[in-house]
């Protein structure tokens, strides 16, 4: 099984002196002709390619998602 990703974007995890929350695209994350997902991974370390923690969103959850995290900010 081999995936393409792209990151994005990288932002700084705030509360750390190293960590970082990296954005990326993975394309057939599960195997040849698997639909490609939106990749959020924590790394306390900075590593971008080797995050600690990491979730992968099917591209049609995304407006949902961010809409639930915005209602977080109120």
């Amino acid at each position: 099984m081999s995936s393409a990703v792209t990151i994005i974007k990288e932002i700084p995890l705030d509360g750390t002196k190293k960590g970082v929350i990296s954005i990326s695209k993975v394309d057939e994350p599960y195997g040849a002709g698997s639909d490609s997902v939106a990749s959020i991974g924590i790394s306390l370390s900075g590593d971008v390619k080797n995050p600690e923690w990491k979730v992968h969103l099917p591209m049609g959850n995304i407006d949902a998602v961010v809409e639930a995290l915005q209602s977080l900010k109120v």
